[in-house]
């Protein structure tokens, strides 16, 4: 609402300005007589002899005659001004986006534009006078404006194409961006498909804003129309999800349509990403391994959903027994596969032949990887199984009471 504002502020101002001029110059023109008035007074001033009277009367004719005959057309003016002032009001309407890098590179690329152009000036009249070319004044001039335009129009283009490289700085002196407040956190597609971000945000864990780049809401677009069942089944969720996360109070949710500089829009969207990322000074949440990997070496800061919740899970030392479900056997002989109620994996030696049994059994090692963690173990035939045992987490409360 400030913005509209502020637009029909800017357009009343220039109005008043235009009517204010013309009025003062219109008043400034009536005031002096008409050049006819002073040829009949210089006329009788002649008839009187007094031809010094006379002459001034008709210089001053000749003046104001000269003063009508060059007045502007105020209503031409008026037009002129008013339609300046709304094709800027509708340049600023048709581009919502505005970027800061592409105005200081347009105000770098015309400056040095205009350093160039002042420097190659003395060339146009150096090639004048040797090669006798006769160009007048004028064309000179009209010649070195013409130069001046070509020069900015390349030293814009040319750092408008390279801004990355450039990046708007005084020669060979590179500026480190400076982010105020929180860091934003960009979300991957695998990351909003997979669902548990939304669960951590209700946590309140999260105080920088949730970024979801365009080009990862048309992904998602793209998979919720595929013709496959489960990539459309798997979009569809990644928007539920996107809208549980906008429709929240507790965090906050934009999408942003800038584009990631220095690349063709036809670009994979991992490249897009993390040059995405890089460019808002964000971190990346992504459940990627590869694309965690590729942020990495590019020097963007990734937050892994899989390692979060990893960190989250219990830690188990070797030597410490606990008690679990044997729900299928092993690739392993005698191996046998069970899970915590954190989905943590669990192998177990001598294990296969207590398949949908609960045992308890010793720990031997565990191996933690980002896509999840793996326990091993070792039954103990000395204890007695149970179809119904406790769990570890149980045990665990257990051992504490009791301690």
């Amino acid at each position: 609402m400030l913005l509209y504002f502020i637009r029909a502020l800017f357009l009343s101002v220039i109005i008043a300005f235009l009517f204010v001029s013309i009025n003062y110059h219109q008043s400034r023109s009536e005031l002096p007589p008409d050049s006819e008035t002073y040829l009949r007074l210089a006329a009788e001033m002649e008839k009187k002899g007094d031809m010094t009277g006379a002459l001034e009367a008709t210089r001053k004719a000749v003046e104001v005659k000269k003063d009508s005959s060059s007045t502007e057309d105020y209503m031409a003016i008026f037009i002129i001004g008013v339609s300046i002032a709304v094709l800027v009001i509708a340049v600023e309407w048709l581009t919502p986006k505005k970027s800061l890098n592409a105005l200081a590179g347009i105000f770098f690329g015309i400056l040095v534009g205009a350093l160039i152009s002042w420097a190659l000036s003395p060339v146009i009249e150096m090639i004048n006078d040797i090669w006798n070319l006769g160009w007048a004044e004028d064309t000179v001039r009209i010649s070195k404006w013409l130069m001046a335009i070509c020069i900015c129009y390349l030293t814009v283009s040319m750092v408008i194409q390279t801004k990355d490289d450039v990046r708007f700085v005084i020669p060979y002196v590179e500026f480190s961006r400076q982010t105020k407040g929180l860091r934003p956190l960009v979300l991957d597609t695998s990351v909003i498909i997979d669902g548990r971000i939304a669960d951590i945000a209700q946590t309140r864990l999260f105080d920088a804003p949730l970024i979801v780049p365009r080009f990862i809401l048309n992904e998602l677009q793209l998979i919720a129309d595929s013709s496959d069942k489960m990539k459309r089944n798997r979009g569809r969720r990644g928007l539920d999800i996107l809208n549980k996360l906008q429709t929240s109070a507790i965090v906050e949710v934009e999408v942003d349509d800038t584009p990631p500089p220095g690349l063709d829009a036809k670009a994979e969207v991992d490249h897009k990403l993390v040059a995405f990322t890089k460019n808002c000074d964000g971190r990346l949440i992504t459940n990627d391994y590869n694309l965690n990997k590729v942020a990495q070496l590019r020097g963007v800061d990734v937050i892994n959903i899989n390692d979060m919740a990893n960190a989250l899970k219990t830690v188990v030392l070797p030597g410490e027994t606990m008690q679990v479900r044997i729900i299928k056997a092993g690739e392993e002989p005698r191996q046998g596969i069970g899970y915590l109620d954190d989905g943590t994996m669990v192998v177990v030696e001598e294990g296969r032949e207590q398949i949908g049994a609960t045992i308890q059994l010793t720990v031997t090692s565990a191996l933690q990887t980002s896509a999840g963690r793996m326990i091993f173990g070792k039954f103990d035939k000395g204890s007695s199984s149970s179809r119904n045992g406790g769990s570890y987490r149980n045990r665990n409360q257990n051992d504490r009471s009791n301690s």
